[in-house]
């Protein structure tokens, strides 16, 4: 991976990591909440990692079917996008 991928990758994931678990402590606190939305647009910008290791350490969103039906989607996207960029020859596993 270049290195322009890898940061941007970790700083997304950081930040994206930050709103799942400000919006899990909210939830706990009651307090106002991040709209599925926003964390759904991290995810969409490769925060999709942190996102999912965090939703199952700190059991938030685990549950609710429309919230982590599409982040595994958006999971797979990236994976697929990823190994397609930077290792060409699985396609040929697809062949």
């Amino acid at each position: 991976m270049t290195d322009i991928t890898i940061i941007h990758l970790l700083i997304i994931n950081l930040i994206s990591g930050v709103l799942f678990a400000f919006d899990k402590r909210a939830a706990i606190h009651e307090r106002r909440r991040i709209p599925e939305r926003t964390l759904h647009l991290f995810e969409m910008m490769g925060g999709v990692f942190a996102n999912w290791i965090l939703m199952y350490s700190l059991h938030h969103k685990n549950r609710k079917f429309s919230y982590y039906a599409i982040t595994y989607i958006l999971l797979i996207a990236w994976t697929t996008l990823l190994l397609l960029i930077y290792y060409p020859q699985a396609l040929q596993l697809l062949n």
